[in-house]
């Protein structure tokens, strides 16, 4: 169930009114159409599945309105992430899942929901003007989120949510008590990060998740400053120049100026470690910045800056990851689902995200609305970094189904690089331990 926090009549969303802020108007128009007949479906139950994070707790906390609009009681859960995977795969096998709408990540989930099958086709319900507000087209969203959500046969079977990059938080105190300017190149962070480091003082250059299958992103995003993804057409590119070269840089950053223990860090301790204000650059993803301005939670308030990767020796790249929300196929109840689904990517809440910097919303239309960037809470060069990144932004991940075995085994190659193992020959085991895992995939 989902706790009401913000009531507002059907009046007031399609006129825009007061209460919704900066996200009330786009283009002159009022946010909802009254074209589309949002109580359609009035009196129904949708059950919904979220994977807990920033960018659900924005809709958690908004759920009410939708209710009200559309005379509709939602059930939500929202779990964490590995958890949230788990059961929407344990669920979407049987046939019967408990849920009509189902919150993916593309950079994991992409390949193995087109393959089962397991979202509905909701290209027509885009095309249907009583079901689909007129701003809301494919053309308005990113093209990374449109590859995201359509089948290889261009089936469209979610609707991009939430774009994330990653971007480099920078203490600009601990720079300017150095003396050193934002780095511009990968050689540029290394060594920014080893004359930020004083272990006894204890204040490290750099950190990033280190724990296994969470660190995998990182040197992905390191590979792509070389120009290089981890598979293309298939095929591994693991035990490349390139490969080895950007697993070098990681086990440089990692062993020379993080923090001890760093092997056993996700996000959450970066981030902790970070807030604590001992922390030169930690490298994630945009979303999780709101904390870092919260004087409440942050010792770093006014001190972060918000920068775009820096360049690699053969390209300037940002790793690129997203979410999609879709209508599972299994659903009796596909198009009041799909209003569900087109409310969590509308103008109002796509606004919120951003003014929250709690995410990215993939449709151009916000985050090119004025309004809606004069509302943004978080510093100016956020938003920077965010429209910085989406100009050099490339995918992180292989788009295969063993993508979680793909972060489990290259995860423990990096993981022992933390403690000291060649990267060259850390990065051959995993390989060839992959590899068939890879080949049966592809053949099944």
């Amino acid at each position: 169930m989902t706790k009401n926090v913000f009531r507002a009549t059907r009046r007031e969303f399609l006129a825009g009114a007061a209460g919704l802020g900066a996200a009330a108007m786009f283009g002159g128009r009022p946010a909802f159409s009254a074209d589309v007949d949002w109580k359609k479906f009035s009196g129904q139950t949708l059950d919904v599945n979220l994977v807990k994070s920033p960018r659900s707790e924005t809709l958690l906390k908004y759920m009410s309105e939708f209710e009200e609009m559309t005379g509709m009681k939602v059930n939500a859960e929202a779990t964490p992430e590995q958890q949230q995977r788990q059961k929407t795969v344990i669920e979407l096998s049987s046939g019967k899942p408990s849920f009509d709408v189902v919150h993916l990540s593309y950079h994991v989930q992409k390949r193995q929901f087109e393959k089962a099958g397991w979202l509905a086709d909701i290209g027509g319900y885009l095309k249907d003007p009583s079901l689909t507000d007129a701003g809301l087209t494919e053309a308005d969203f990113a093209q990374a989120g449109l590859d995201f959500a359509k089948d290889s046969d261009g089936t469209l079977r979610s609707l991009p949510f939430s774009v994330d990059y990653w971007i480099i938080y920078w203490n600009k105190e601990l720079f300017e008590a150095k003396g050193i300017n934002y780095p511009a190149s990968f050689d540029d962070m290394m060594k920014a990060a080893e004359a930020i480091t004083d272990r006894d003082k204890n204040v490290f250059g750099f950190v990033a998740r280190g724990l296994k299958n969470a660190n995998v992103p990182v040197w992905t995003s390191l590979m792509l400053g070389f120009d290089k993804y981890s598979v293309e057409k298939g095929q591994l590119q693991t035990e490349t120049p390139e490969a080895i070269e950007a697993a070098k840089i990681f086990q440089r950053l990692m062993t020379k100026s993080a923090p001890p223990g760093v092997a056993g860090f996700n996000w959450a301790e970066s981030q902790s470690a970070f807030l604590q204000g001992r922390i030169g650059m930690w490298f994630d993803g945009v979303g999780f910045a709101p904390p870092l301005e919260d004087p409440n939670k942050s010792r770093v308030v006014g001190k972060v800056g918000y920068g775009i990767m820096p360049k690699g020796p053969k390209a300037h790249a940002s790793g690129t990851f997203g979410d999609g929300i879709g209508v599972t196929a299994a659903s009796q109840k596909k198009e009041a689902a799909y209003l569900f689904c087109q409310w969590a990517v509308s103008p109002i809440m796509g606004a919120r995200l951003l003014q929250a910097g709690a995410g990215v919303p993939f449709r151009k239309s916000i985050l090119n609305d004025p309004k809606v960037r004069e509302g943004v809470t978080m510093p100016s060069d956020w938003v920077d970094a965010v429209v910085g990144s989406g100009e050099i932004s490339r995918l992180a991940l292989p788009v295969i189904i063993p993508v979680t075995e793909f972060r489990d085994v290259f995860g423990v190659a990096l993981t022992n690089m933390i403690s000291g193992s060649d990267p060259a020959d850390e990065l051959k085991k995993a390989t060839e331990a992959f590899k068939p895992v890879l080949e049966k995939s592809e053949k099944a």
